[in-house]
């Protein structure tokens, strides 16, 4: 991996964020990009959020580039461009949380502090066979204790990062590889057969669903966007123009001359639904060509696109405009 070849503060805290809830095969692309463009924190503090957005684009989780930002114009404002090497500094800045500042203090720092993710609460649950609940406080707090207790003194981060592969690639949620763990011989939950009962996890909210149209809109050969707002999920993104619930065809059409448009063909497009944290947007769509540019928006040229970030949730209605074009 490409962070761990140089594993400089900047690298580690960078593809740390991004590996937040993301694979890390979708990430090296990514991060190779990132790290291209903006090499350091200073680079980083200093992109326009345009720039940041677009580099971004495809990851999800928007609120991590911007917490990204924030931290590094405070590393450069209050640490002159050097980021904390210790964990209850790496705690205060925006977007690090105790996992994050864990992982960058003992990767790139060597201090001895674990760095407790999904993974890493799987493998201790499961070889201590504690029942307890890893969405709670306290249960965190024991396993980053234990975790603590059992690591090395000359080599925090790698102990962190074995511990995490173990959870990632062996100890996995559904169907456990125990054949291939290298510490079996040490699993209480292994040896009572109790591992597909662990961890226990309680308290999960359920995605909430959202009922969207969207609409690819056409006029002379543009296609229209407009800019989410400032604050909220996928705050200043790109998209395109949509409105909640499933319309009709007649609904449709009623709605974009309300909202001032004269639309000349209409077809349906494609339906798609995207999960975000916490909810799903369950998407219908229509490809419209409308008679005039509607002001509100702004109209570029297909090949303009690139230099928007427009978020993947809407790319199922890219894909049907090119496969049409």
């Amino acid at each position: 991996m490409p962070w761990r070849e140089e594993p400089s503060p900047y690298r580690v805290w960078v593809s740390e964020i991004m590996l937040q809830q993301t694979r890390v095969s979708a990430v090296i692309p990514y991060f190779m990009r990132f790290i291209e463009q903006l090499p350091d924190v200073y680079a980083l503090a200093a992109a326009k959020e345009d720039t940041l957005l677009l580099l971004w684009q495809g990851l999800g989780y928007y609120s991590r580039a911007s917490n990204l930002q924030k931290a590094a114009a405070i590393i450069v404002e209050e640490h002159r461009g050097v980021i904390p090497s210790d964990y209850e500094t790496l705690l205060t800045l925006p977007g690090i949380g105790p996992y994050t500042a864990g992982a960058v203090a003992s990767i790139a720092f060597g201090e001895k502090v674990a760095a407790v993710d999904g993974n890493v609460l799987r493998v201790f649950t499961r070889v201590l066979e504690w029942y307890e609940d890893i969405q709670k406080t306290q249960t965190k707090r024991r396993i980053k204790e234990e975790a603590e207790a059992r690591m090395p003194e000359d080599r925090p981060g790698d102990f962190n990062q074995s511990l995490m592969e173990l959870g990632a690639m062996i100890c996995l949620p559904q169907n456990p590889l125990c054949g291939k763990c290298p510490v079996r011989e040490f699993c209480k939950a292994r040896r009572n057969g109790t591992q597909r009962e662990l961890p226990v996890k309680t308290g999960k909210k359920p995605v909430q669903e959202e009922k969207r149209t969207v609409f690819l809109l056409t006029a002379k050969n543009t296609l229209a966007i407009r800019k989410r707002e400032a604050t909220g999920l996928l705050k200043n993104m790109w998209e395109f123009l949509h409105t909640q619930g499933h319309l009709k065809e007649e609904e449709a059409c009623l709605w974009l001359k309300n909202q001032g448009m004269q639309p000349v063909h209409m077809e349906k497009g494609p339906s798609y639904t995207h999960i975000f944290s916490h909810r799903a947007w369950n998407m219908i769509s229509y490809v419209v060509e409308v008679e005039r540019k509607e002001e509100e928006n702004v109209w570029i040229v297909a090949d303009e696109l690139r230099n928007y970030a427009i978020p993947s949730a809407f790319s199922f209605l890219l894909r049907a405009y090119w496969d049409g074009e």
